[in-house]
């Protein structure tokens, strides 16, 4: 699921030939006597009348969100009442005005989406001419324009009165996305919780099988590459004789088992930069099937130790350095 940045100032303007952007309307030039909205509670609110409707369909597999459903946000509280409300519940903002017929087709569709979706997902709503500055940031340049914030990014848009069944079609495939990566998250939460208390039992075997587990059901998951990487690379050490690979590295500086197993005890106790220029040196003197194990074990090296370690980039470098 891609996502990009909730604040798109400076961006390519809408297609607005698109089809998704039929019923919009342009926000240059405004009508001339552009009425001002009467000041009322936010749909949802107490005090103010609710939207019927029935569930929404959509997927099971995210928390049930408790706050309000659909509820006014302005440049002033859109951090906190979109942004940051964003990073538990998908938010879907509305952009509206209150002269803009193709709105008040659509916006009752959402409001009435939102109730029915029972806390799946919260409906922001921004008068665009109170509100300029959100409008800005997301580069809205017709409305009535619709944009998808989940964890604090822009995960989709349309713009234009849609009618309910497009709406609820696309409301549907961003809650299954966002269920997914909501459960992968947690997936990936419990994986490291569990690897975490076999680290504190001292049971590295259990903790490099969860990290497996994990990665059986996601290939790419990050946390699990690297967790698995390092406990590979805790047990390598553990099994290891300081004074036996410093007399063999003596005896052949080029011993290619001798320097990745020295450069693994290195990096266990502290000495990450050392570990790494050492097996970069060896790349350079060596050749052939030397030269690819210990480039290989580098590599192996930069992954447990992660690109947020200082000394991993410069090392990077250096190896490319050295293989070309």
């Amino acid at each position: 699921m891609s996502r990009r940045s909730p604040n798109p100032a400076g961006a390519a303007n809408p297609r607005l030939a698109d089809p998704r952007f039929a019923g919009a309307v342009r926000l240059d030039p405004k009508p001339a006597s552009a009425p001002r909205p009467a000041s009322a509670p936010p749909p949802g609110a107490p005090g103010a009348p609710g939207a019927a409707g029935g569930p929404g369909g959509a997927p099971a597999g995210l928390p049930a969100y408790t706050g309000p459903l659909v509820f006014d946000a302005t440049d002033e509280t859109f951090g906190t009442d979109v942004i940051q409300r964003s990073l538990e519940v998908l938010v879907v903002v509305d952009l509206w005005a209150t002269w803009c017929g193709p709105c008040k087709q659509l916006s009752p569709i959402l409001e009435r989406l939102a109730q029915g979706d029972g806390g799946q997902w919260a409906l922001a709503k921004v008068d665009v001419d109170a509100n300029p500055r959100v409008a800005q940031a997301f580069a809205v340049q017709s409305i009535p324009a619709v944009k998808a914030v989940f964890a604090g990014q822009l995960l989709d848009e349309f713009t234009g009165a849609q009618p309910e069944r497009q709406v609820r079609a696309w409301l549907d495939h961003l809650l299954e996305g966002v269920s997914r990566s909501t459960q992968g998250a947690a997936a990936a939460a419990a994986t490291a919780n569990a690897a975490q208390d076999a680290l504190e039992r001292g049971d590295l075997d259990a903790a490099a099988d969860e990290f497996r587990k994990r990665l059986a059901e996601a290939p790419a998951d990050p946390e699990a590459t690297v967790g698995l990487a390092r406990v590979e690379l805790m047990r390598r050490a553990g099994s290891l004789d300081p004074a036996d690979l410093r007399r063999r590295l003596a005896a052949n500086p080029s011993d290619v088992a001798a320097a990745t197993a020295m450069a693994d005890l290195l990096v266990v106790n502290g000495q990450t930069e050392a570990a790494l220029a050492s097996l970069v040196e060896l790349v350079r003197r060596t050749s052939g099937e030397d030269r690819d194990r210990a480039r290989s074990h580098l590599v192996e090296l930069f992954t447990a130790l992660g690109d947020e370690d200082p000394a991993v980039p410069a090392a990077r470098r250096a190896l490319a350095a050295a293989l070309f």
